[in-house]
């Protein structure tokens, strides 16, 4: 592959270097923004050497190119339309400002909670990971519930969700312009040891605080999500006015100061009640959809998941997860959607089987084996959508293994993974695989009945 050539082509292809607002990459695709989009001749991108896939997505163009591909098209194609390499992560600020920008409402929203939430998954997977463990050691006996061994494993697993707020300020200051180090205190506050911890305590009564009258519930956010998402957005706000009302002089001193104090009082007295009230009601409402349409929740969100990847407000759905993990105990949604990632991969292997296409044939196999590993881009718009009729067949597919794995009660101890590496976190694996068969072989037998228009 001629990689200097291929990202020439591609710059006439967007409309010329001009038509290129910023560029940057991830791991296996070029994430453009596009100043008009009409300009793009996206079939014959499509057909360019390398290219598995070419898309719009959260105000972005991205064209798919694979891992180690990608690097080697943007070492040229970066310098062509003006962009920094220091974008290379795809997480330059200019960058995802310039998304931001070509984004609606909605889409900035859920890309915001996408950005919060990403970063912390490993630390939630970890935990999810070892709360499987130790389920497996004291449901088959194999070390003493009483000894060190499992005492230690439980302080590591819980560790996670009882410092999360203080997790979830830190990032969430980050996103919404605050200080990062001054987020991570607002969790602190939150999660103090003055406040009754209720990670893991029931039946136990808060005191309550007089302050000036007002009675303040001594009641902990350990675990918590939405209580400090909407603090930390509001002391990021009194952050920026303060910042722009004390002199210059003075700011380092008390900026902080005066942004702690007013914020503290606020999460306590005002957002963090309110907050509670709300992280309950949203599990509780989907608690009740759950439990009442059962398997029939499964099917229709099963089946419709992938079409809300479409829109990009996918990304808002690990908030609703980590308050499901720390209210009920675990993530019902997670093995779902699990359910539309692995049915897309189906379809996916079976336009390989069928398809006379080469080039179609050459990107559909390592498209379903990374849908199988929860990655499901190239899938959806490498194959599936292109030829539309698979993307339906997935759809069939993840409606029945969305209803199989809630007939089941499968549910995960953990948010982010779906897919092969949701086995790790499942708090059933044998009813999630063969929820996993169900919904790979309903989308390829799917796929294959209803056919597709095969390119000349």
């Amino acid at each position: 592959m001629n990689y200097l050539e291929v990202s020439e082509q591609l710059v006439k292809l967007l409309g010329g270097k001009e038509n290129v607002i910023s560029a940057a990459h991830c791991a296996t695709r070029l994430r453009l923004v596009i100043d008009d989009e009409s300009k793009i001749e996206k079939e014959q991108i499509e057909n360019l050497e390398g290219v598995k896939g070419a898309f719009s997505s959260s105000g972005q163009f991205q064209i798919i190119f694979g891992t180690g591909t990608v690097n080697k098209v943007y070492e040229h194609f970066g310098p062509m339309v003006g962009a920094s390499m220091s974008d290379e992560s795809g997480s330059a600020p200019s960058h995802n400002d310039a998304a931001r920008g070509k984004m609606n409402p909605l889409a900035r929203f859920a890309r915001s909670l996408s950005n919060i939430f990403v970063p912390i998954i490993p630390a939630i997977v970890a935990a999810g990971m070892l709360m499987g463990l130790l389920g497996l050691m004291n449901t088959y006996n194999w070390v003493d519930p009483e000894g060190g061994l499992f005492t230690l494993l439980d302080m590591f697993s819980s560790a996670s969700f009882i410092i999360l707020p203080i997790l979830i300020g830190f990032s969430a200051a980050k996103e919404f312009g605050g200080n990062s180090y001054l987020g991570a205190v607002i969790g602190g506050i939150m999660t103090h040891p003055a406040l009754l911890n209720p990670w893991g305590l029931s039946g136990a009564e808060p005191e309550t605080l007089d302050f000036f009258g007002f009675g303040v519930e001594m009641l902990g956010y350990q675990g918590t999500v939405i209580p400090v998402l909407l603090t930390v957005y509001v002391m990021s706000k009194l952050e920026k006015m303060f910042r722009k009302i004390v002199p210059n002089v003075v700011d380092l001193l008390l900026t902080p100061f005066l942004t702690i104090i007013s914020t503290g009082f606020f999460a306590l007295l005002i957002i963090g009640p309110l907050g509670r009230i709300l992280g309950n009601g949203i599990t509780t409402a989907l608690d009740v959809v759950y439990n009442t349409a059962g398997p029939l929740a499964g099917l229709i969100f099963g089946g419709l998941y992938s079409t809300i990847v479409l829109t990009g407000v996918h990304h808002s759905f690990h908030a609703i997860e980590a308050e499901l993990l720390v209210n009920i105990g675990g993530n019902y949604l997670l093995p779902i959607w699990a359910m539309a990632n692995v049915a897309q991969g189906g379809a996916t292997l079976a336009v390989f089987f069928r398809t006379k296409n080469s080039k179609t044939k050459e990107i559909a196999f390592p498209a379903a084996f990374s849908a199988f590993l929860g990655i499901t881009e190239p899938a959806i718009f490498g194959v599936n959508l292109k030829y539309r009729r698979p993307f339906i067949g997935a759809a069939i597919g993840g409606a029945l293994g969305g209803a199989y794995v809630v007939f089941a009660q499968v549910m995960a101890n953990g948010i982010g993974l779906t897919g092969i590496p949701l086995f790790a976190i499942a708090n059933n694996p044998l009813h999630y695989g063969i929820g996993f068969l169900i919904a790979l072989s309903a989308a390829f037998i799917a796929t294959l009945a209803l056919g597709w228009k095969e390119e000349k």
